[in-house]
């Protein structure tokens, strides 16, 4: 055998062996066929196949993403809405995904769009808007049963938009324009309302504590003339008590008692009452005081005598 030979031979096992080097990721898995029947799967990192015999068919297990077109969906009442979505899945189970469904991202994709149909078909127009996460919820949950026996886990079904016909959304945008102005008119109603009860309750506490200030006010006063007429009263009484006192003690005659009684008479009679009433003790005294008032006139009326001579 010739060193040629030797050496394409060489060349040929070298070939053969770099296409029996397969290299797997951390990421995936591989499953390996022989002569079009499944063998074995095959681990992340260096792995060995017989060439022309052996394929390796590699799948990749992180957390994928399918976005389901756009589609037109009519709800509960009688509603056209356009739904968007998007799908999240891993693989749990190369074999069955690459063996139990052909082509799988698009059999999902119809799969949602049904579900989808079904879902909201179920929902009213106002629930479906207000009820994202409802939504999101059922459809996965009946996604990931049916993608189980297919070796795929739904890990998240997120809807990005939920469009309502044109006439719909201004309809709308006209109901909660008009629920925003009833808010504001109930708050500005309320505040109004406030600040009138608050008014009229300051004005109340003003008048309470009005009236208090002059309550105190009129009892002071009032005190204070009781205690200026009692002081009066005392002072009276006391000069009253000295007069009488000095009197009784100088041993006073009736003549002179008639003429104090004649001065506390005119005092009496500056006033403005028009009777007066004497005791009957002091009938002696008038008469006394009768005769002397008859001798003054009597005096006053003498002809030919000058006041002088008087």
């Amino acid at each position: 055998m010739s060193i040629g030979l030797i050496i394409v031979i060489l060349i040929f096992l070298l070939f053969l062996a770099l296409l029996g080097i397969k290299i797997i990721r951390p990421y995936q898995l591989a499953c390996v066929e022989r002569l079009g029947k499944f063998q074995r799967t095959v681990q992340p990192g260096l792995n060995f196949i017989v060439p022309f015999l052996d394929r390796l068919i590699k799948v990749d297990l992180r957390e994928q993403v399918v976005d389901v077109p756009p589609q037109e969906v009519i709800t509960k009442d009688n509603a056209t809405v356009t739904v968007d979505a998007v799908i999240y899945f891993e693989v749990t189970d190369p074999v069955k995904v690459l063996y139990n469904v052909a082509q799988f991202q698009l059999a999902t994709i119809k799969l949602a769009q049904t579900n989808l149909r079904n879902v909201i078909g179920d929902l009213s127009l106002d629930e479906c808007l207000t009820s994202r996460e409802r939504i999101n919820t059922k459809l996965r949950d009946v996604l990931d049963e049916a993608t189980d026996k297919w070796g795929a886990k739904v890990t998240r079904v997120e809807l990005q938009r939920i469009d309502p016909p044109s006439d719909v959304t201004e309809a709308m945008h006209r109901q909660m324009k008009a629920e925003r102005v009833r808010r504001a008119v109930v708050l500005e109603a309320e505040g109004i309302k406030q600040a009138r009860i608050l008014k009229a309750d300051g004005e109340k506490q003003a008048r309470i504590l009005q009236a208090e200030g002059q309550a105190v006010a009129i009892r002071k006063v009032a005190d204070a003339d009781k205690f200026k007429l009692l002081t009066i009263a005392e002072g009276e009484g006391q000069a009253i008590e000295r007069v009488y006192g000095a009197i009784h003690k100088g041993d006073p005659t009736k003549d002179l008692i008639t003429i104090k009684y004649l001065e506390t008479l005119a005092k009496m009679a500056e006033g403005k009452a028009t009777k007066m009433f004497v005791p009957y003790e002091a009938s002696g005294v008038l008469s006394s005081l009768g005769m002397i008032a008859d001798l003054l006139k009597r005096e006053k009326d003498r002809p030919g005598e000058t006041e002088d001579q008087k």
